[in-house]
């Protein structure tokens, strides 16, 4: 089984936190990320790739096969928010299409799932 230690953890944060903001931006109707509060968009995104990145590399020494889906999800919604981030502006829609992606939704259930087992 596969245990949720405190880094884990706190990268699990940003991805649920990250997400519950993108809702927020998406809802804001906004063309681009110019303007006020939009680079936040940009550094909750790059923030939440990171975060991905580093559930990937930890789930990998721990050899379990739900640790597996775990890496491979979270590897896909990488790409998605690698995507995104290489906008030149990010719109409310991209962000609303994002947070659609069976992909992000993948891996936060996974990750709801994992929390949740490991309690």
């Amino acid at each position: 089984m596969t245990t949720v230690n405190k880094s884990l953890h706190d990268n699990i944060e940003v991805i649920e936190s990250g997400y519950e903001y993108l809702l927020a931006y998406a809802a804001q109707g906004r063309e681009s990320d110019d303007g006020p509060g939009g680079s936040e968009v940009r550094t909750t995104l790059t923030n939440m790739s990171t975060a991905a990145a580093d559930i990937g590399t930890e789930l990998r020494s721990k050899e379990s096969d739900f640790g597996n889906v775990v890496i491979e999800d979270a590897g896909k919604a990488g790409a998605a928010i690698a995507l995104v981030l290489a906008q030149e502006k990010i719109s409310s829609e991209l962000v609303d299409n994002l947070n659609a992606s069976i992909h992000l939704r993948a891996l936060l259930t996974d990750l709801f799932l994992l929390s949740e087992a490991a309690s």
